[in-house]
């Protein structure tokens, strides 16, 4: 099985990527890293989020003094199951070209310890600029490796801006 599928999808929609990874954790302890700024920044390259978590309400993803990386809607919040939110990448005026996709995030419990989780960003124009999914498989390990041991991923990502560096 292979960790990321691309597909393209019809009627004008653009592409869509599909991230699956399994996690030895709950379904609200999962819920709570994806929407908790301090635990997000984390395994997500030291950017966090903030958001009321209501449907319709707006998130700012950004680590803090550095950069603004994204913002959006929260287009659906059902926790600890699903939440859906349009996407506005902010890091640089290439990616903020792209215009806006959609991220939706879907926890299903496995057995009484596991979850599945899934991670579909679409509504990406094609040919998209793969910044604007590339960094998925690196955040999503992080997620794992923090709830199931309690400690942060070292990843290119995470050491970004530990060495003074800046997204390109």
């Amino acid at each position: 099985m292979s960790d990321e599928q691309t597909y393209a999808v019809v009627g004008g929609r653009g592409t869509m990527t599909v991230f699956e990874i399994y996690i030895k954790t709950s379904p609200e302890r999962l819920w709570e890293a994806i929407t908790d700024g301090e635990m997000r920044k984390r395994y997500s390259f030291g950017v966090g989020i903030e958001s009321d978590w209501t449907t319709g309400s707006e998130y700012h993803a950004n680590v803090p003094g550095v950069v603004d990386i994204s913002s959006g809607e929260n287009v659906e919040v059902d926790p600890p199951r699903r939440l859906v939110q349009t996407f506005k990448a902010l890091w640089s005026d290439e990616v903020e070209r792209e215009g806006t996709s959609r991220v939706t995030w879907e926890i299903e419990p496995i057995g009484d310890d596991s979850c599945q989780l899934r991670v579909i960003h679409d509504q990406l124009p094609e040919g998209a600029n793969s910044q604007l999914w590339g960094g998925w498989p690196m955040i999503l390990s992080g997620l794992k490796t923090l709830l199931e041991t309690g400690e942060d991923l070292t990843t290119p990502g995470s050491l970004m801006y530990a060495k003074g560096g800046a997204w390109s």
